[in-house]
């Protein structure tokens, strides 16, 4: 089994299906990127993952390497797993590495293979590429395998599945894809078998429902701040509802990373390509309260300090999310930064973050504690929800800070906790 791009997904995949017990060879034109991986080193965080691929790399069921021929040589299966990231100057999804990387392989290929998508592209890809594959590479057939990937929790994600969509035009297609999955379909993961349009679209339609989920609350805490209710007892009162539940449904800075924002311009760029422009048009509002949040904190901040102008902020959080140190589009460094922009000197700390946040924002400061950040500040800011801060003892914390004031943008912390302890506590949509 070969897997081509070893990014995020890519790296993930072939450590689990090597876990799953194939013979897996990962494939990537960055050669200093397959260098580290071969030696064992795993260029970003995600939890039980580096054990996983140390371990399969000393066994000898997980290799690396930059050569398609030996791609085409080594497997039956190719899982494509290249980015797929916004274009520039454009909502819509630049394709490009998905292209190259279907041209270079079906370029290698002389016999029978299945080329596997995983990565989210615009409804109508697959076909294309099909035709590319049977065109260049007679024998070779093409499906489509969509990813549904949790930053932090992705290896559980890939082994333990919650679903498995086939999107395939051929019978041997669907066979060879339940062989790959075998042991997570024997252990009762359901599967769809659909055509290709729809498996592209359970992936952009996913993407799209979460993140109105994730808007839709943190629309209500607009009208929560705006009347006095609290955002946090309305979000637990809604979950309870079986129609509604309650993941996804947890107000505070919205969403950001590599994948949700970027996903649901593309889909609504693509349904104005289609003559469909008004279908996704709510998914504009949905990006724009998102975006909204961010700017509300920072007003937030400053109503706290009575203005940022000279202020000492300390910054809990870089990452877009907890257990992952992926900082694209995170909310946490966009206030950091837009506070800094305000006059504030900021300082920056998270568990796994700090080296990408440092490439990310060199002009911010950071520190390698919490409490290390919050010396002398005026404020501290609470912008992503690792457990650590949520453990935090704030009477431990308030020797060192110059102001108790917390303002809390993942609604993730105890008010009653910080406020018995004398801190000033705010946090979006919360009286």
């Amino acid at each position: 089994m070969v897997v081509i791009g070893v990014g995020y997904l890519g790296i993930t995949h072939a450590a689990c299906m090597a876990e799953l017990g194939h013979e897996v060879l990962g494939v990537d034109v960055d050669e200093a990127k397959i260098e580290q991986l071969r030696e064992g080193t795993v260029p970003l965080y995600e939890p039980g993952l580096s054990r996983m691929l140390r371990r399969h790399l000393a066994e000898g069921r997980l290799r690396f390497t930059t050569s398609y021929a030996d791609a085409a040589e080594f497997g039956d299966v190719h899982f494509l797993c290249v980015g797929t990231p916004q274009r520039d100057g454009s909502d819509s999804a630049d394709l490009s590495f998905v292209e190259a990387a279907v041209h270079a392989l079906a370029a290698e290929l002389t016999g029978p293979a299945l080329v596997v998508g995983k990565c989210t592209v615009p409804v109508g890809t697959a076909a294309r590429l099909a035709r590319t594959v049977r065109r260049s590479a007679p024998g070779a057939d093409l499906a489509w395998n969509p990813e549904f990937l949790r930053e932090g929790r992705a290896v559980d994600d890939t082994l333990k599945p919650d679903r498995l969509v086939f999107g395939a035009e051929s019978r041997a297609a669907l066979d060879l894809l339940h062989a790959v999955y075998s042991l997570p379909i024997a252990a009762g993961t359901p599967v769809i078998s659909t055509n290709f349009a729809t498996a592209e679209l359970v992936k952009a339609a996913a993407n799209a429902f979460l993140a109105t989920k994730v808007s839709f609350i943190n629309a209500m805490a607009e009208i929560c701040e705006a009347t006095g209710a609290d955002v946090v007892e309305l979000a637990r009162a809604l979950g309870y509802d079986g129609r509604i539940g309650h993941r996804y449904l947890r107000p505070g800075l919205g969403f950001g990373g590599g994948c949700l924002p970027k996903d649901i311009r593309a889909f609504r760029a693509r349904a104005q390509e289609l003559g469909a422009h008004r279908t996704l048009e709510f998914l504009r509002e949905v990006d724009a309260i998102n975006l909204r949040r961010r700017h509300r904190l920072v007003r937030l901040a400053a109503e706290q300090c009575g203005g940022l102008g000279g202020r000492r902020v300390a910054v809990l959080g870089a990452s877009f999310k907890p257990e992952s140190d992926d900082v694209r589009d995170s909310p946490a460094l966009y206030v950091a930064a837009a506070v800094q922009g305000e006059g504030a000197q900021v300082t920056v700390y998270d568990p796994k973050a700090i080296a990408n946040a440092r490439r990310h924002s060199p002009g911010l400061r950071y520190a390698g504690s919490a409490r290390a950040a919050a010396a002398g500040a005026d404020l501290v800011l609470h912008l992503t929800e690792w457990k650590e801060f949520q453990e935090i003892d704030p009477a431990e914390l308030s020797p060192v800070v110059g102001m108790r004031a917390i303002v809390d943008g993942r609604n993730a912390l105890d008010p009653l906790r910080w406020r018995a302890a004398g801190w000033t506590y705010r946090a979006l949509g919360r009286p």
